[in-house]
């Protein structure tokens, strides 16, 4: 009798151990992506070469090749619009799920035109519209991850200078105790000013330089004649140069 007890408690215990497993299996990221589509980063020379590359990016993610975080949930919009404060669409994870990388791409050159351009860069609507989604969804206390592909240059200007400390990123800072806003395609000075300049407690900052992200299909990078889930040198820049678990920094 006591041996069936035992072996009860022991296969009751592999059940409860698996569920647990089962449950830390789950993806817990939630990634937001704004797309930058004012005149000045549209009509400069990276904006084909960022929206290819984003579309692999998305690819990549949602179907964790190379280790890649896949998320939990995933929002796609604009950054800014025709006016200050204008929220903007958000397109959710199944508009991208189960398409190849030219499908989502084809996805994305609908949903950005070119002819349709936003003369209002406003990062603090797009900043504001990603916590109201985070707390609608119940998605606060996750980890965070919000991808802007843009020059990172705000609109405000102050006595003639563009404006960095316009930037306001409390919305963000009491969602998560990891969240990261990731600016892709800016510059050497853009990018410093944002880790310098931008006040934040919690929230952490990456930058990652146009003359960088170019390089993701340099063919000694992502290798022709290879097929995608073997393409190792690829993810691992990606998690070298855009997905870099940056440490916090505080700035006031």
């Amino acid at each position: 009798m006591k041996t069936i007890k035992y072996i009860l408690v022991v296969l009751l215990s592999l059940v409860f151990l698996n569920g647990c497993s089962a449950e830390n299996k789950k993806p817990r990221l939630s990634l937001f992506i704004g797309v930058d589509i004012s005149g000045s980063f549209v009509r400069g020379q990276h904006f084909d070469d960022a929206i290819s590359f984003l579309a692999t990016y998305i690819y990549s993610h949602l179907n964790g090749y190379g280790g890649l975080e896949v998320p939990r949930v995933l929002f796609v919009g604009s950054i800014g619009g025709a006016k200050a404060d204008e929220p903007k669409t958000f397109f959710p994870i199944q508009t991208f799920q189960n398409k190849s990388i030219e499908e989502i791409k084809t996805k994305l050159v609908q949903i950005f035109p070119k002819n349709k351009l936003n003369p209002f860069t406003d990062y603090n609507a797009f900043f504001q519209q990603v916590a109201l989604t985070v707390k609608k969804r119940n998605l606060v206390l996750r980890p965070i991850s919000v991808v802007m592909i843009s020059d990172g240059i705000p609109d405000v200007k102050k006595d003639g200078k563009t404006d960095f400390r316009s930037l306001d990123l409390k919305p963000l800072e009491k969602l998560s105790r990891n969240v990261t806003v990731r600016v892709l395609y800016t510059n050497a000075v853009v990018g410093q000013n944002w880790q310098t300049k931008v006040k934040r407690k919690r929230v952490k900052i990456w930058t990652q330089d146009d003359e960088v992200m170019i390089t993701w299909k340099d063919p000694k990078i992502f290798l022709p004649d290879t097929g995608f889930a073997r393409q190792d040198k690829f993810f691992a820049w990606v998690n070298d140069n855009v997905d870099f678990g940056v440490r916090a920094m505080r700035v006031d």
